[in-house]
């Protein structure tokens, strides 16, 4: 069976959908998908549109840094901050790719432009804190 290339039109729905997932907010989400239209071809194929929502996502999202104030410039953390940031970001892009789109590893592993195994290694940890996480909200839900 011959997979069908998806062109960007037809991956706005997903990208939406992806964006919302790691923004939570409608505005934002609307925002994202927009600056990665803007900033991809008209017929890039779906792993570079992929590749470029996530370059807009971190510049969007990977240089805030409630760490430092006026009194305490934290420039030598800065870098720091963002790798963890991107780190952040990536494992949860990589969750969703997997879970939402389907995507195996190795397509994950191009679009983050890491190796497989760290792939594999995010998506174990990813997995285990998303059910962390529910089990928690479930948790509080019954408490309340």
């Amino acid at each position: 069976m011959k997979k069908i290339k998806k062109t960007a039109l037809d991956l706005l729905d997903d990208l939406y959908s992806l964006a919302y997932w790691m923004t939570g907010s409608e505005d934002i989400s609307e925002e994202l998908v927009y600056t990665t239209y803007i900033s991809a071809h008209n017929m890039t194929g779906e792993s570079e549109l992929l590749r470029t929502f996530r370059e807009c996502y971190v510049k969007r999202f990977g240089q805030q840094t409630d760490f430092c104030s006026a009194e305490k410039p934290c420039r030598s953390n800065l870098q720091l901050v963002d790798s963890m940031m991107q780190w952040a970001a990536d494992i949860k892009l990589s969750v969703l790719l997997s879970e939402i789109s389907g995507m195996k590893h190795r397509q994950i592993s191009e679009i983050v432009g890491k190796p497989v195994e760290t792939v594999r290694l995010w998506l174990f940890w990813g997995r285990k804190l998303l059910s962390e996480t529910n089990l928690l909200e479930m948790g509080h839900l019954k408490a309340s």
